[in-house]
């Protein structure tokens, strides 16, 4: 597993959902709505980029606009892939990615 795998899984997911509007984000799913799946994605993401650098996790901000979602996505995964995480994590983070596309 490295980065191009963690990337080419952002890239489909960013392709599938990336031109979402606010109603589509809305739409309930398990749990709560598509947006709160991304959210929790996201938050897990920065997690386990606070864990790979060795820094204390912190909360990632829920923003009113569910279409910034996917910006907060880039930027996490970014930060992950920049903290070196190991296999294991990145092909946890391409897992997680692949599995919340195909449940959306």
């Amino acid at each position: 597993m490295s980065t191009a795998t963690l990337d080419q899984a952002l890239e489909r997911f960013i392709r599938q959902v990336g031109h979402w509007e606010a109603p589509r984000w809305a739409a309930p799913l398990a749990g709560g709505s598509r947006a709160d799946a991304l959210h929790a994605l996201v938050t897990w993401v920065a997690d386990a980029a606070a864990d790979a650098e060795g820094e204390p996790r912190r909360p990632v901000p829920r923003l009113t606009n569910d279409l910034a979602l996917v910006d907060q996505l880039r930027v996490v995964v970014a930060d992950l892939r920049a903290a070196n995480p190991g296999e294991a994590v990145l092909a946890e983070a391409a897992g997680r990615l692949t599995a919340l596309r195909h449940t959306l």
